[in-house]
């Protein structure tokens, strides 16, 4: 009885998690792909080479490549080199995909290939969206920490974190969204002692109608 009451919970939860993600699943070519052949184009308001030491420093930075766009007070690199580099970034930090854009008071941005290819974003909290094409809502997190993995399509947000498609909430210490799939996965090997909270918005609440009492 037990393990029947435990598996129909974990049923339960799982119809819960796919309604925030409810829908079809849209075509990877439906989203714009990073094509590493697109000049990266790079704009501060102040430069410091230090050639001495290999190391960049820029003020009022902002880094754009196609539909991608990196933007920040301050940005520090070791050398000018997109092909393989880890770029850090602080104050007003926000990272532009052509779907979605993530926001926070400081991130860690690596290229690869000239593409970026990774961004850790903190902040109190750091926030992302994502517009979700096949419905024309909007999904929303926010968390301590978001981990956004661009060859893989997945954001990974920990720490008191919360998502959200517009309807539908749901709440936990780690959460990871699917981006292509638009799925999303909380809790992972149920290893956080706060578990999941989710709360699930009717589309259309039935509306009542006042009871009238019969003509004499």
């Amino acid at each position: 009885m037990a393990a029947s009451t435990h598996s129909a919970g974990l049923a339960a939860c799982a119809a819960l998690l796919a309604s925030l993600g409810a829908g079809a699943a849209p075509a990877v070519s439906e989203f714009a792909k990073p094509d590493a052949r697109l000049p990266i184009d790079l704009q501060a308001a102040s430069s410091d080479f230090d050639y001495k030491q290999n190391t960049l420093l820029f003020h009022r930075i902002k880094v754009t490549q196609g539909p991608m766009q990196v933007t920040a007070l301050e940005a520090s690199a070791s050398g000018l080199n997109f092909a393989n580099s880890e770029w850090q970034l602080h104050g007003d930090v926000q990272i532009v995909t052509p779907d979605g854009k993530l926001e926070s008071a400081s991130a860690q941005v690596t290229f690869r290939d000239n593409l970026i290819a990774h961004a850790i974003a903190k902040g109190s909290p750091a926030t992302f969206e994502h517009q979700l094409k096949d419905r024309g809502q909007l999904a929303k997190g926010r968390a301590a920490t978001i981990d956004y993995d661009v060859p893989t399509n997945t954001v990974r947000l920990t720490g008191d974190a919360w998502l959200s498609d517009g309807q539908n909430e749901i709440r936990g210490n780690t959460l990871v969204y699917d981006i292509l799939k638009q799925r999303v996965l909380a809790n992972p090997n149920e290893r956080d002692a706060g578990g999941v909270h989710i709360i699930i918005n009717p589309k259309n609440p039935p509306t009542t109608t006042p009871h009238k009492e019969p003509a004499p």
